[in-house]
C-alpha cells in the first residue's frame, strides 16, 4: 500500500491564517484549525456578543467542510473554547441550529484567553472517507459508529462515542453520576474517579478495552489539585495485567482551565484505539492493530504518560514544556526559549520514531500570556516554515511548573501500526 500523504486545504469562504491551514487530512480523519467568530470578508470579529460570534465559528467550520466536499454530518468531535461558562447555554443554541440531527463527542471548556479577544472559538475534527492515500482508494465508505450507554452522563447535545475507522473519540466526561445525573460529592479525587469511571463504562459498552486509550486530556480547574488528581489516576493506569507488564501509558495533556460545565473541578477527553475499525475494511482490513508507546532520553519524560503513542496512522504526542531534557528544568529566556524548547522536545520525539516535522497535521498552543503569541509565532515558523498544521490556541493562567507555554501535537504515521502477530 501507497505512503498515505499530508493534505492541507483552505477555501477563501473561512478566515485564513499564515500560521496555519484551515484543514489537514491524514487517512481517515481531517483536522480543523480552531474557528474564531471572525468574517473572512473583513478578517475582524463579527459585531454583537456571544450568540453571534458563535454563529460566526460555526459557519466557519461549515464552509470549511463544504470547501472539502464533506457536511456537518462527518464531524466526530466538537471542542468549544469560552470565557465566560454562563455563555453555553447561548452557545449550545447554535450549535444546535447547525447539527440539527446528529451530534458528535464534545468538549466544552472556559479558559482566560482567546486570540482577537474572541468570546468563543470552536474547533472540530472530521472524518475523511477516502483516506489520503494517492491515486487509490483506502478503504470503501467507512461508518461512522455512535454510541451511547445508560451507564454514563447522558447529554442530548452531544454522543458519548463517535468511531471512525481506528479511532474513538469520546466525549469530555465530568464526574457526574449516571444515576443521579449530579456531580458527584466530594472534593478533586472523588471527582476524578468518577470522570474515569464514566469513560471506562463508555468503552465498556462498545466492548473496548480501558488500555485501548491512546490519548488523554485533563482539565484542571486549579493545577494545585495536580497531586491529587495523579494519585487517582495511577489507580486506572495501566488497567490490565499486559498493560502493567510493559507500562502502557497514554499520552497526556494536563491544563488548567478558568471553568467547567456545572463548575465542577475536573473533566477528562479520552482518544481510544478502535483495532477492528469501522466497516468496509476493503482494502485495510487488518484486525487487532497494536499500540505503540515510545519514550527517549533526548525529551522529558514524565511517569504518568507516554511521550508517543502511535497506532494506525496517527502518533499522538505528549504536552511539551520547554524543559531541558538534560536538567529537567525550564529554559531561562522566557517565551521564546520555551517555545524552541518544547518544539526541540516534540521534534526529538518524533523523529525517535522515523518521522519528521513535516508529518504534523495539528498543534495545540496553550500560553499564559497571549500577548507573547507574536514572539511564540517567530519561532514557531521556524519549525513549521510553510504553516502546515491544524491548530489551536487558548489562553490560560496557570501551566505545569510555572511555564509560559505548553504544547501538545498530533502527526501522521504513514505506515500505520501492524497486527498483533
Amino acid at each position: 500500500m501507497a505512503d498515505n500523504v499530508v493534505v492541507a486545504r483552505n477555501t477563501e469562504n473561512a478566515p485564513k491564517c499564515p500560521m496555519c491551514s484551515q484543514t489537514v487530512a491524514f487517512s481517515h480523519y481531517n483536522n480543523l484549525s480552531a474557528q474564531l467568530p471572525v468574517d473572512p470578508k473583513t478578517g475582524a470579529i463579527v459585531e454583537g456578543g456571544v450568540k453571534e460570534q458563535a454563529e460566526q465559528c460555526f459557519r466557519n467550520i461549515a464552509a470549511i467542510v463544504a470547501s472539502i466536499d464533506h457536511d456537518l454530518n462527518d464531524v466526530v468531535r466538537v471542542t468549544i473554547f469560552v470565557k465566560d461558562i454562563m455563555d453555553i447555554d447561548v452557545v449550545e443554541r447554535a450549535y444546535k441550529s447547525f447539527f440539527t440531527t446528529y451530534v458528535s463527542a464534545r468538549t466544552i471548556v472556559a479558559v482566560n484567553d482567546l486570540p482577537m479577544g474572541a468570546l468563543v472559538q470552536v474547533e472540530a475534527l472530521l472524518t475523511n472517507g477516502e483516506g489520503t492515500i494517492p491515486n487509490e482508494p483506502q478503504a470503501g465508505d467507512l461508518v461512522k459508529y455512535a454510541n451511547n450507554t445508560h451507564n454514563a452522563p447522558f447529554d442530548a447535545m452531544s454522543t458519548q462515542s463517535v468511531a471512525f475507522s481506528h479511532y474513538n473519540n469520546i466525549t469530555a466526561q465530568l464526574p457526574i453520576d449516571p444515576v443521579s445525573n449530579q456531580i458527584v460529592m466530594g472534593g478533586v479525587q472523588e471527582q476524578t474517579a468518577q470522570c474515569l469511571k464514566n469513560i471506562k463504562a463508555v468503552l465498556t459498552a462498545m466492548d473496548v478495552p480501558f488500555d485501548d486509550i491512546v490519548k488523554v486530556t485533563v482539565f484542571l480547574k486549579d493545577l494545585g489539585d495536580v497531586e491529587a488528581m495523579n494519585e487517582i489516576y495511577k489507580r486506572f493506569f495501566p488497567d490490565s495485567g499486559i498493560a502493567r507488564a510493559v507500562n502502557y501509558l497514554p499520552a497526556r495533556t494536563v491544563v488548567e482551565v478558568a471553568d467547567l460545565p456545572q463548575h465542577a473541578l475536573v473533566q477528562i477527553e479520552a482518544v481510544c484505539s478502535h483495532g477492528d475499525g469501522t466497516p468496509p475494511q476493503a482494502v485495510e482490513a487488518r484486525h487487532g492493530l497494536i499500540i505503540e508507546a515510545n519514550n527517549i532520553a533526548d525529551a522529558p519524560k514524565d511517569e504518568l504518560s507516554s511521550q508517543t503513542v502511535a497506532f494506525s496512522h496517527y502518533n499522538n504526542i505528549s504536552a511539551q514544556l520547554g524543559v531541558d531534557p538534560a536538567t529537567g528544568a525550564l529554559v531561562a529566556g522566557g517565551v521564546k526559549a520555551e517555545t524552541e524548547q518544547a518544539l526541540k522536545n516534540i521534534k526529538a520525539i518524533i523523529e525517535s520514531v522515523d518521522h519528521v516535522l513535516e508529518d504534523c497535521v495539528k498543534v495545540n498552543i496553550f500560553v499564559k500570556d497571549m500577548n507573547d503569541m507574536d514572539a511564540v509565532n517567530e519561532v514557531y515558523a521556524q519549525f513549521f516554515p510553510e504553516g502546515t498544521p491544524a491548530r489551536r490556541v487558548v489562553g490560560v493562567a496557570n501551566l505545569p511548573m510555572g511555564a509560559a507555554i505548553q504544547i501538545d501535537a498530533i502527526f501522521g504515521n504513514f505506515e500505520g501500526t501492524p497486527p498483533i502477530a
